[in-house]
C-alpha cells in the first residue's frame, strides 16, 4: 500500500492526495479493507497470526488435503468477513451480519471436516443437510470474493453454475445432459475436484507461504533496501531514472508478486526523480506500470498463477522458474531498450541523488537481504520441495534480519509480519476458491473439450489463428477478472485447443499465463497504469497507452514458443533435434526483433526514424518475433522460420545503414 512505503522520496515529494488516489487502485485489486482498532483489531490480528502459524506448521509437517484445504478456505472466509465490509460505507466498522457470516463460515467448514470420508463417499447421492450446507458455503464464498475482489468474478462463477444447471437447453455444440443442485454440491463442495481442487491446493500450500515470506522481507526492511540499492546502482547518468525503475521493479516485485502494489510503492518514491530527469507525466506512469508488471513475471516468486502452472502440469515449481528465465530477460531487455531510447527522445539529463548512501556502503550493511531471495532457489536446487524451500527461506529471512539493528524483527514486528502474511493473500485465496467452481463445472460438463473443438473449427485448423484467438480470449477474460482467475479459466477452457494442434502443454500454459498478465495494463480495468497516473498526475488512458508501448514487444514473445517447435528453446527446453546453439539462435533473433519493435514504437533508433524506417523496423520486428510468419502466409507450414528471420535481419540492417548515412 502506498502509505506503507518504506524509504524517502528522492529529490521531491508526491502529495498525500495523489498517494490516496493511487492507493484506491490498489484496493480495487486487493479489496477495501477495514482497519479495526482496540480489542477488535487485536482479535482479528490474532486470527490472522493463527492462520499463518497453522500454514507454517502444515508446510513443515504433513496435513492431509481433506483437512488442509477446507481449513484454509475457512480461515479465508472468516477473515474476509471480519476485514472486508459489505460496502464502502461500512468501512472500519464490524456489523452484525459480518459476525454471522464469519460464524457460518466456520460451521460449514467444520461440517465438511467432521463428515470425513463418509461425507466424501456419498458425493453422488448427498443428504439434504449436505446440500443445504454446500449451498450456504457457496453463497458465503461468492459474497466473500465479491467483497475482496469485486462483483465480476462471482458473476462469472454464477454464469458457469447456470450453465451446469440449464446447459441441456442450449443448442449444440454447447449442450450437455444437465445437472441438478445435488450433483453440483456433491462435485463442488464434497470432493477435491471442485472448490477444493487444484487452485485451493496451490493457495493453501504455496501462495500463502510466499505471501508470508514477502511480509517477513517487507517488515525487515528489504523493500527499502531494494529501492535504495537500485538508486545507488543506477544513479548519475542520463538514463539513470529509467534504469532505476527497471532494476527496482525487478527486486521489489519479486517478493511482492503484485503489479499494482509494486507500481504504487515504486512510483511514490521514484516519480520526482523521473520528472526532474525529463520524463513526461504519461511516459513516466507508463514505465512505472510496465515495471510493476514485471513483478508478476519475475523469478523467483512470479505471480500466484505460476504456482498453478506447476500444479496443472504436475511439474516442479523449479521447472516453472526455469521456463520463465529467458522470457523474463527478454521482458526486461524490452524495458531497458525503451529506457535508452527515451533518453535520446526526451533529451534527458542525469539526476544526482542527494543524501544517499553509496552502493558499496549499502551492500556492506544490508547484503543479507539478497540471501533471503537466493535461498529459495538454493533450497530447491539441493532437493527441497518448493513448500519446504519457502518455509526455510522465511526462517532465513527472519534470522538474518538480526544482522542489522535497523532490520531486526522484534516480537512486535514479527507479530505484524505474521498477520500481514495471511491478510495479504485473502483476495487471491478467495479468487482461487471461486475459480474452483468454474473448474469443477468445466470438468463436469466437458466444456473444455467442446470449446477447443469450436476454437479450432473457427480457426480452420490454423495454429496461428488459434493462437491469436486464444490470446484475445485470455485478454478479454483478463479485463474482467484478476490475473490468477483469468489464467485458471483459460487454462481449462483455451489451453486444450493449442495442445490439440501439437503445442506442448507447458508452452500452451506459459502462453496463457503471459497473456493473462497483460490484463494488468489493459483498459478498462488497467489498474497498474491508472494507479501510476494517480501518482504522476497524468491522463489514465494516455498512461495506459504508454504502458502498452513499453510492454507490447515483449508480449509477442509467447508466440515464439507456441508457433515454432524450436521456439520452446525460449523456455529453456532443448527442441527436438536441436541443441543449446538453437536456444542461443532463437534468443538472439527474438532480442533483435524486440529491439526493432521498440525502436519502431519510440520512433528512434540511432537517431529519429523516418516513416519508411519505422515501417521497416515494425515489419522486421514482427517477422523476427513471430516465427515463420512469411512461411505460414505462403502456406509453407513445415518450412521453419529461415526466410522470415533472414528478411527481418536484412531489414534491420538496412535501417541502421540508412540512419548512419543520413546526416540528420
Amino acid at each position: 500500500m502506498a502509505e506503507d512505503v518504506l524509504g524517502t522520496v528522492h529529490g521531491g515529494v508526491v502529495d498525500d492526495k495523489a498517494l490516496k488516489k493511487a492507493d484506491a487502485f490498489v484496493e480495487q485489486e486487493e479489496g477495501v479493507i477495514s482497519r479495526h482498532r482496540g480489542w477488535l483489531g487485536h482479535a482479528v490480528m490474532a486470527i490472522a497470526v493463527i492462520m499463518t502459524l497453522f500454514h507454517l506448521y502444515a508446510a513443515y509437517d504433513i496435513v492431509s488435503a481433506q483437512v488442509l484445504r477446507p481449513i484454509h478456505v475457512g480461515f479465508v472466509l472468516t477473515l474476509t468477513f471480519l476485514l472486508f465490509p459489505m460496502s464502502r460505507r461500512f468501512r472500519h466498522r464490524l456489523m452484525p451480519w459480518d459476525v454471522l457470516a464469519a460464524i457460518a463460515s466456520v460451521v460449514v467448514v467444520w461440517y465438511l471436516i467432521d463428515g470425513g470420508d463418509d461425507l466424501t463417499d456419498r458425493y453422488t447421492s448427498p443428504f439434504k443437510t449436505d446440500v443445504v450446507m454446500g449451498l450456504i458455503f457457496m453463497a458465503l464464498l461468492l459474497e466473500a470474493t465479491r467483497r475482496s475482489t469485486g462483483w465480476i468474478m462471482p458473476f462469472v462463477a454464477i454464469l458457469f453454475l447456470l450453465y451446469a444447471l440449464f446447459g441441456q437447453q442450449l443448442p449444440p455444440p454447447w449442450t450437455h445432459r444437465g445437472y441438478d443442485f445435488e450433483r453440483l454440491v456433491g462435485q463442488l463442495y464434497m470432493t477435491l475436484e471442485g472448490i477444493f481442487g487444484i487452485a485451493v491446493d496451490v493457495s493453501s500450500s504455496l501462495i500463502i507461504l510466499f505471501t508470508i515470506f514477502g511480509a517477513v522481507l517487507q517488515f525487515s526492511g528489504a523493500g527499502k533496501f531494494f529501492i535504495d540499492f537500485s538508486f545507488a546502482a543506477m544513479g548519475g547518468k542520463s538514463s539513470s531514472a529509467g534504469r532505476t525503475i527497471v532494476l527496482a521493479s525487478f527486486l521489489l516485485g519479486g517478493p511482492s508478486g503484485s503489479g499494482v502494489a509494486t507500481t504504487v510503492t515504486l512510483g511514490s518514491v521514484a516519480y520526482p526523480m523521473m520528472s526532474r530527469a525529463g520524463y513526461e507525466k504519461n511516459a513516466a506512469g507508463g514505465l512505472l506500470a510496465a515495471g510493476g508488471l514485471g513483478a508478476i513475471l519475475s523469478p523467483p516468486v512470479l505471480g500466484a498463477a505460476a504456482f498453478l502452472i506447476a500444479e496443472f502440469l504436475r511439474i516442479s515449481y523449479l521447472d516453472v522458474i526455469r521456463m520463465a528465465v529467458i522470457p523474463t530477460l527478454l521482458y526486461y531487455l524490452t524495458l531497458f531498450v525503451m529506457v535508452e531510447l527515451d533518453t535520446r527522445r526526451f533529451h534527458m539529463i542525469g539526476v544526482p541523488i542527494a543524501d544517499h548512501q553509496g552502493l558499496w556502503d549499502l551492500t556492506r550493511q544490508y547484503w543479507f537481504h539478497f540471501i533471503s531471495l537466493i535461498s529459495i532457489i538454493a533450497f530447491m536446487l539441493i532437493g527441497f520441495s518448493p513448500i519446504l524451500s519457502v518455509f526455510w527461506a522465511t526462517v532465513v529471512a527472519w534470522l538474518s534480519s538480526y544482522l542489522h539493528r535497523d532490520c531486526r524483527l522484534t516480537p512486535k514486528k514479527l507479530w505484524q509480519a505474521l498477520a500481514a502474511g495471511s491478510i495479504g493473500m485473502l483476495n487471491v485465496a478467495g479468487t482461487c476458491a471461486t475459480a474452483g467452481i468454474i473448474v469443477g463445472v468445466v470438468t463436469l460438463t466437458g466444456l473444455g473439450l467442446k470449446f477447443s473443438d469450436i476454437a479450432i473449427s473457427y480457426a480452420a485448423g490454423s495454429l496461428l489463428l488459434t493462437a491469436v484467438y486464444t490470446a484475445l480470449i485470455v485478454w478479454i477474460v483478463g479485463l474482467a477478472v484478476p490475473v490468477t482467475a483469468s489464467y485458471i479459466i483459460c487454462a481449462v477452457i483455451a489451453a486444450p485447443a493449442l495442445i490439440k494442434l501439437g503445442v506442448p502443454d507447458y508452452a500452451a500454459h506459459m502462453f496463457i499465463f503471459y497473456y493473462a498478465v497483460l490484463s494488468e495494463v489493459s483498459p478498462p480495468t488497467a489498474l497498474s497504469p491508472f494507479a501510476a497516473a494517480a501518482i504522476t498526475g497524468g491522463d489514465p488512458y494516455a498512461t495506459t497507452l504508454q504502458s502498452w508501448k513499453y510492454t507490447l514487444p515483449a508480449f509477442l514473445v509467447p508466440f515464439v514458443f507456441v508457433l515454432d517447435p524450436s521456439g520452446v528453446g525460449l523456455l529453456l527446453v532443448i527442441p527436438k533435434g536441436g541443441s543449446w546453439l538453437t536456444i542461443v539462435y532463437i534468443f538472439v533473433t527474438t532480442a533483435i526483433g524486440i529491439i526493432a519493435l521498440g525502436a519502431a514504437t519510440q520512433s528512434w533508433l540511432v537517431k529519429r526514424t523516418t516513416g519508411l524506417e519505422r515501417c521497416l523496423l515494425a515489419v522486421s520486428g514482427v517477422l523476427l518475433v513471430v516465427p515463420g510468419l512469411l512461411e505460414r502466409l505462403a502456406g509453407m507450414t513445415n518450412a521453419g522460420a529461415a526466410y522470415s528471420d533472414a528478411v527481418g535481419i536484412v531489414a534491420v540492417a538496412a535501417v541502421v545503414a540508412l540512419q548512419k548515412l543520413r546526416r540528420t
